[in-house]
């Protein structure tokens, strides 16, 4: 930790899961090696996500958030959200929180109401399925949709939006084929 402002936060969160935690701690252990652990563990949590908030250099930024004019980048886009409607819906949502909406695994699984290990998988079956259902449907007329190729991304993520507040209920449109 090189920062001090990120140290005093390390060092008052410590703190204040110690004080939560106060009842588990054993009178006459050692209090010092109690509240290291406690710091440690903080520490190792915050260097886990550390990687999801890293801060995007303006440089860079610049030079990797082009935006397309490409017309196939709209469609293909809408080639995977239609793809996506043939998800089964707890794979679907599971998939757009974790992605689309980018919620940790432990809360999406709060949100479907299952558990983490289950979260995991309906992503990765819903990747692999997606995947299948895109090359199955390469080279093939696209299926007509409710939506337009234009509007594709912010479709996405209003569903992602609903999802997080309407857990177990249908939020996306269907898509019929050609």
């Amino acid at each position: 930790m090189t920062h001090r402002p990120e140290a005093e936060d390390l060092a008052q969160e410590t703190m204040i899961k110690a004080w939560r935690a106060r009842g588990s701690y054993q009178a006459g252990t050692n209090f010092k090696a109690w509240l290291f652990t406690i710091l440690r563990n903080e520490h190792y949590s915050r260097a886990r996500r550390s990687w999801r908030s890293v801060s995007l250099d303006p440089g860079v930024a610049e030079s990797t958030l082009v935006v397309s004019d490409d017309p196939s980048v709209r469609e293909e886009l809408l080639d995977v959200r239609n793809a996506m409607q043939l998800l089964s819906f707890d794979q679907r949502q599971a998939l757009v929180l974790v992605t689309a909406a980018g919620l940790s695994y432990a809360d999406t699984a709060a949100i479907c109401g299952c558990a983490i290990g289950t979260v995991k998988s309906r992503v990765n079956r819903a990747r692999a399925e997606l995947v299948g259902i895109l090359e199955r449907q390469s080279g093939k007329q696209r299926a007509q949709s409710d939506i337009l190729a234009s509007t594709a991304f912010s479709t996405i993520m209003t569903e992602a939006a609903a999802m997080q507040v309407q857990p177990a209920t249908e939020t996306m449109g269907t898509v019929r084929s050609a």
